[in-house]
């Protein structure tokens, strides 16, 4: 699937974002090394820290749903910027994709750049940190 379509499904899932508060709509697509693909849209809550970004969605629903092997996420955002994953997505990212995963952002204009993980978060925080933890993880 090349990022264009995959952005094009990351365009439809942001149409069902709930955004009340912000106004900030974002869609997310996910593409599994399978083919199979899982959207998702922010949702927004009165308590902000209820709140659910169309990245977490995306990756949630695959994971609930047994997938575990992620090739790329397209993510699209009413905004004349990128549209960049916070620090929590990327740390989820982390969690259940490899290095070189692909994050490809875009923006109002559907212009687009592609992005590996391991560049957009160099350091990030993972499972081998926690070696000689209690509980021996």
């Amino acid at each position: 699937m090349t990022n264009a379509e995959l952005l094009q499904l990351a365009v439809k899932a942001k149409e069902n974002s709930y955004s009340p508060y912000s106004k900030f709509r974002v869609g997310a697509a996910l593409l599994c090394e399978n083919g199979k693909v899982y959207s998702g849209s922010n949702v927004e809550n009165a308590s902000i820290g209820a709140t659910v970004c169309a990245e977490r969605v995306a990756i949630l629903k695959a994971i609930s749903s047994g997938e575990r092997n992620f090739k790329k996420i397209a993510i699209s955002v009413d905004s004349k910027n990128w549209g960049y994953p916070c620090g929590i997505c990327l740390q989820v990212m982390t969690e259940f994709c490899g290095d070189d995963f692909k994050i490809v952002v875009a923006n109002r204009q559907n212009e687009h750049k592609e992005l590996k993980l391991k560049d957009v978060l160099p350091n990030a925080f993972r499972k081998k940190e926690l070696d000689g933890f209690i509980g021996g993880l």
